[in-house]
């Protein structure tokens, strides 16, 4: 395919986990052509060149662009990196945070998350590009359910009550300008380089070492991150796509006791699970602060998929053993 037919797509947060995922989904395939936006140049990572806000973007043998905007706010200047861009995937933000050191948090998350998002966004329309891919959250549907798209939001953290700000403002931007705006929500992220409370779940396995959670019977959905940059990519080119909001997982929701079993499997490594009451780790949780991290082992939180496998004929191309697989081989 000649270069100046390939769909033009500009990736925010191009270096971070899912932004790595998608930009190698995309690495060979030659209907895209790539601008990748970094923070700072010292970011590149794999790169063939790099161009400065003053700069044209230059072609390369990868058909891939990376460009420089510095810090995500509402006065980030997006002029180069929207230059010709056709669609635009949103991944840049504010993360969530186990231990937070803002001292306003809503603030802090408000600025990247809600003001440097809708400032792309406008941007984005006023330069042409026609469709937005914005990545959120399931925290905007709540920390715990069985949850569908036409559920009530009800974020309950300064994160959660960010990204849905954030979704509120694309969607009127949208009506102002035709701008096409999608919204996707995926629950917990895995993937190879995945860190925080999984990778420290998946290391207490690998170590085989015993874990009282044999009694825990809840469900749990997670998303491998392979999953979501495919999803991601049919999000970008999906005519049905435009205009609506998804949640996505790997459709395979499992209990912890369960998802330590798989892990297990895919390290080649016994499952040591030891049955205790729930009702005594949920004590044990609160005498050690720890509530947050209970919650997420021995609660429930469930994502229906059946909007994004009807309406864009969309099934996870990794099954969660063969994902945990390219887990463990990192």
């Amino acid at each position: 395919m000649n270069p100046s037919e390939a769909h033009r797509l500009l990736i925010t947060g191009a270096n971070g986990f899912v932004g790595r995922a998608l930009t190698e989904r995309l690495r060979h395939d030659a209907r895209f052509e790539m601008v990748r936006a970094v923070r700072s140049e010292g970011e590149r990572t794999n790169e063939r060149t790099v161009a400065r806000p003053s700069e044209e973007p230059r072609a390369t043998t990868a058909e891939a662009h990376t460009v420089a905007v510095g810090d995500i706010s509402g006065n980030t200047d997006w002029s180069t990196a929207l230059r010709g861009i056709q669609t635009v995937v949103h991944l840049a933000a504010r993360v969530h945070v186990m231990r937070e050191t803002a001292s306003n948090p809503d603030a802090a998350f408000h600025e990247i998350n809600v003001e440097g998002t809708l400032a792309l966004a406008r941007q984005a329309a006023q330069s042409g590009v026609r469709r937005f891919v914005f990545l959120s959250s399931i925290k905007v549907n709540g920390e715990a359910g069985d949850f569908t798209e036409q559920d009530t939001p009800q974020p309950t953290d300064a994160y959660g009550r960010s990204k849905h700000a954030a979704e509120v403002a694309l969607r009127a931007l949208a009506e102002q300008t035709g701008l096409q705006v999608v919204i996707v929500r995926p629950p917990l992220v895995y993937g190879p380089g995945v860190k925080a409370n999984f990778r420290m779940l998946l290391d207490l396995v690998s170590r085989g070492m015993p874990l009282p959670l044999g009694g825990v019977q809840n469900k749990r959905s997670f998303v491998a991150v392979q999953n979501l940059a495919d999803f991601i990519l049919h999000c970008a080119q999906h005519q049905k796509a435009a205009g609506e909001t998804f949640l996505i997982s790997d459709d395979d929701d499992l209990s912890t006791p369960e998802l330590i079993r798989r892990m297990a499997r895919a390290l080649g490594r016994p499952a040591r699970l030891v049955p205790v009451p729930v009702w005594m780790l949920k004590f044990a949780a609160a005498a050690t602060g720890q509530r947050g991290v209970a919650e997420r082992l021995l609660g429930s939180l469930q994502l229906d998929i059946t909007k994004a496998r009807t309406a864009l004929g969309w099934s996870p191309p990794l099954t969660v053993d063969q994902a945990l697989r390219t887990v463990v081989a990192k």
